[in-house]
């Protein structure tokens, strides 16, 4: 007998599995709590954009609060590592274990050096494994200048203008011969033979079969509930494949049929997925986070249509460059347009919009968690401009919360001279 479920049992469940359904904890955050929420989550997306923070240290912020995000560069550049990068959705910090299986899978042949010449790209190849096998993990400009290589370089490509000791270090990345063994403060791969960097030496071959249903379970543990498309879409695996895999879960009692009003798609859920009886979570979530991977089913669960503006030109843009999404308790009610400003100790709110669906105290809501961002960021001050329709609101959301805190101060206002509170966002029309 297929299970029905209601919308709102469908979201719930969603947000337990994601770790989104729950108040944050109020004691200090432990590395423990670090590594099991990266387990609950499978994986978390990288992306070099760095207008608020690096992709990959959003999602814990989002679950966890004010953490230390070196607790993160340990887990995966210190053995023995509980993280590792791999191409998943997208270039991903992803498990250890699931590493042989994304091997089985991934085939992001457009990235390295497919169309080079073979000779060329083999000689490369076995100059580059030689230096790493008795070297320091390195990255590709350090390998350039360690192999002598100088090449004129076509910069007519914007962005993909590697030389060819980049292109075939990612070629072996791809390939699972070399691995990122850490990061730069630049945000630049070191790279490493993987026998140094995965925690079993060298990966075994897998069955492709297993290691499909393997993917698909963990993406099933991740999501709660979902369909074909959304399992497969988590690790960008192929949905054919998917498919049977989800069949041959579901033969073995690992995933359930089940239906939600609303969708008119075959939906599953994990034998193991709960839902609580109420979500109380409030959270900013990273454009790249789990839980907003899916286009579709966000909005067939939420009710949100959301796009990432980042490509558009800034005049077509109509909510921001680096936008948001705000959860609160079962709904995602506004979103916010945010830069950190370093120099300066400032997070901006460029723009504050609210969700039709909005409830009456979103304002404060999201302003108590802007102000926590602010202080996890090390910012001193959360400034709004006037653009979007939560603006205002927000804006004295955030003016009331300071004052609450710090109602003098010791500061000396500027307009008449009188120490005492000055607001810290920007005036609102």
């Amino acid at each position: 007998m297929t299970v029905s479920l209601s919308l709102s049992q469908a979201r719930r469940m969603a947000l337990e599995a994601q770790g989104l359904a729950r108040v944050r904890p109020t004691t200090p955050v432990t590395a423990r709590a670090v590594g099991r929420t990266f387990a609950q989550l499978q994986l978390v997306q990288i992306d070099s954009v760095n207008v608020l923070a690096r992709s990959h240290y959003l999602p814990f912020f989002s679950r966890l609060g004010n953490y230390d995000t070196a607790i993160l560069q340990t887990m995966a550049g210190r053995a023995p590592r509980r993280m590792m990068e791999y191409w998943a959705h997208e270039a991903s910090f992803i498990r250890p274990e699931h590493f042989p299986d994304l091997l089985a899978w991934q085939k992001r042949y457009w990235v390295g050096a497919h169309s080079l010449d073979e000779e060329v790209r083999i000689d490369m190849e076995n100059r580059i494994l030689a230096v790493l096998a008795t070297s320091r993990p390195m990255t590709a400009s350090e390998l350039t200048a360690k192999l002598g290589h100088d090449e004129v370089q076509d910069r007519a490509n914007w962005g993909w203008n590697w030389n060819v000791v980049k292109r075939v270090l990612e070629h072996l990345f791809e390939e699972g011969r070399v691995s990122a063994a850490a990061r730069t403060a630049q945000f630049e791969r070191r790279y490493a033979l993987t026998s140094r960097v995965y925690p079993g030496g060298t990966p075994e071959w897998m069955d492709p079969d297993a290691s499909m249903d393997r993917l698909i379970e963990a993406a099933a543990k991740a999501h709660g509930i979902g369909t074909v498309r959304c399992f497969a879409d988590y690790f960008r695996t192929p949905a054919k494949a998917g498919q049977a895999s989800v069949e041959r879960l579901q033969r073995a009692g690992r995933l359930e049929r089940v239906t939600v009003k609303g969708w008119d798609r075959d939906v599953f859920r994990h034998v193991d997925a709960k839902i609580p009886r109420r979500a109380e979570g409030r959270a900013l979530l990273s454009p790249f986070d789990s839980l907003v991977f899916e286009r579709r089913r966000l909005e067939e669960l939420f009710g949100f249509h959301y796009r990432i503006e980042i490509y558009t030109p800034a005049a077509k843009r109509r909510f921001g460059y680096y936008v948001l999404p705000f959860l609160l308790r079962e709904g995602i009610v506004a979103r916010v347009d945010l830069k950190a400003d370093r120099p300066g100790g400032r997070l901006l709110v460029r723009s504050a919009h609210a969700e039709p669906s909005a409830p009456s105290d979103t304002a404060e809501e999201l302003a108590a968690e802007l102000c926590l961002m602010g202080d996890w960021l090390g910012l001193q001050e959360v400034v709004v401009s006037p653009v979007g329709d939560l603006a205002r609101t927000l804006n004295e959301a955030i003016a009331a919360r300071r004052h609450s805190q710090d109602p003098l101060g010791g500061r000396v206002n500027p307009l008449t001279g009188e120490t005492g509170y000055v607001a810290l966002v920007s005036p609102v029309d």
